[in-house]
């Protein structure tokens, strides 16, 4: 019977995952879809928890979906160091 190769190592892989996340800055990411009103409270949430001085927060991106829903994606440091 022919020997069954060994599985791949992780480490290339644990390798490109901390690559990744070293070249994102520090960022913290979160995407929303939601109504026009709740939306806009969302994103005043996010400005009053994380300053904009201190985390560099703001809307990254965003677009109006059917239905007058936006779907939109939130960026801050992830301290405020």
């Amino acid at each position: 019977m022919a020997n069954l190769p060994k599985p791949p190592s992780m480490d290339g892989l644990k390798k490109r995952i901390r690559e990744h996340r070293r070249n994102d800055g520090g960022f913290v990411r979160e995407r929303y879809c939601l109504s026009r009103e709740e939306a806009r409270a969302k994103a005043r949430e996010w400005f009053a928890s994380y300053p904009k001085a201190a985390y560099w927060t703001e809307v990254e991106s965003w677009r109006v979906l059917s239905g007058d829903r936006i779907e939109f994606t939130m960026r801050r440091l992830s301290s405020a160091d």
